[in-house]
Order: structure tokens, then sequence, then C-alpha cells
């Protein structure tokens, strides 16, 4: 299955540099819009694949309160921040992409600040679940713009090479869509965690208080598990 993604993305990332290469030579402009929606399957793809916060995106939506429609705002808010970072490093520090990643399409200080945020995100579930505390309004918009400031490889390439042919617009006009793409397999993952969550405390909503205790655990362990995960994480990273 991954290998399929891998060879999937290859092909579309292949047909989007010859796309490229004939903007850059003069081509139709017409002909890269029509190549366009390519990018929305490409990030959707791209999204399949390990990372992309789908673990912490589905851990904090098991132990919040949000709705479905919390949720896909949750996940659209982590796809726009996720790819707009590459498209940011890519458009005003080309000059020092080697400087300032680590290695090819990474960034480490971003990674583990992100990791940080979630890691004091998990904290706070787990203090709120302990002492009834109140959900914040805004609170899911910030666990999405956390865990999206990792930034999208496959967008850093995108861009550079776009950059790099002259014609960053187009770069950019790809990242759009495959932000679309990244969006739509985040907001079924956030769909599916939040679906599940219901089903489980509907078992329990004809006992007031012991539905209180298990809306609590779960998110108490969630909050666990967001912050072993960012301790995991940049643990991982410093070795």
């Amino acid at each position: 299955m991954f290998q399929t993604l891998v060879e999937f993305q290859r092909t579309i990332y292949l047909a989007f540099a010859d796309q490229i290469k004939l903007l850059s030579a003069g081509g139709d402009w017409l002909a890269f819009l029509a190549f366009l929606p390519m990018g929305v399957l490409f990030g959707a793809a791209h999204a399949l694949t390990p990372g992309h916060s789908k673990a912490i995106l589905a851990t904090y939506l098991a132990g919040s309160d949000a709705k479905v429609s919390r949720g896909l705002l949750v996940s659209v808010t982590l796809s726009f921040t996720h790819v707009a970072i590459a498209v940011l490093i890519a458009v005003l520090s080309l000059p020092l992409v080697s400087i300032a990643l680590g290695s090819v399409g990474r960034a480490p200080l971003l990674e583990n600040i992100s990791r940080g945020l979630l890691g004091l995100i998990g904290v706070w579930m787990i203090w709120r679940a302990l002492n009834h505390g109140r959900h914040h309004k805004h609170e899911g918009e910030a666990v999405g713009v956390m865990a999206g400031l990792i930034p999208c490889p496959l967008t850093l390439f995108v861009m550079t090479f776009a950059i790099s042919r002259g014609v960053p617009g187009a770069g950019i006009l790809f990242a759009i869509t495959m932000m679309l793409g990244v969006a739509l397999t985040l907001s079924c993952v956030a769909i599916a965690s939040i679906l599940f969550k219901e089903r489980l405390v509907h078992f329990f909503d004809s006992r007031p208080r012991l539905f209180d205790v298990i809306s609590r655990t779960i998110e108490g362990v969630a909050g666990f598990a967001l912050a072993c995960i960012a301790v995991w994480q940049i643990s991982s990273s410093a070795v």
C-alpha cells in the first residue's frame, strides 16, 4: 500500500515537473491550469503516508468535546498551516534553505517547537480532565496551527523546483491544490475520530455521572498520549 502511494505521488510529481518545464519555456498556462486538479489527488495521497499529524489530530479530537464541524475546522487549519509554512520557507528563504533546514525537506527547529507546544496541550488536557476544566472556544484551531508548524516536505520540493524554473506562481497554485487534498484526507480522519468518540459515549449517556467519568477519562488518556508522543518525537530527533 505504501509503495503504491509512493509510486502514485512520483508519477504526478514527474508530470508536474514536465508542466513546469513547459511553462518556463513559454508554454501555455491553460494547460497547466487544466493539470492543477491532479494536485488534489497528489496531496490526498501524500497525506495518507506516515506523518502529517494524523495520530495527533485523531488523539486530540477523540479526547475533546468537538463536533464534526469543529473537527473539520481543525483539520483544515492543520492542512493550511502545514502547506503554508512550506510555501513561506521556499518563497522567503530559498537562498538559505540549505542552512535553515537540517536536511532536505525538513525544518528541525519548527518540528521541535510544534512537538513541544503539542506536549503542552496534552498536559493541559490532563489537567482539565482532572479538574473539570472548560474547553476554550478556539483551542481546536490552536492545536491545528501547532501540529501544522511542521512544513510539508513535498510542498518544499514543489516550490523549490517551480522557483528554480522562474515560475513561482505555478508552484503556489499547485501547493494550494495540494492543501485541498491534504485537508480531504485529514478531514476523513477527523470525522472518523469524532464519530468513534460519539458512539462510545452514547452507550453511557443514560448514566450522567458515569458519562462524566468516561468523557474525562478519554480526555485525560488523549492528553497523556499527546504528551508522550511529543516527548518521544523530540527525544528521537535529538538522537
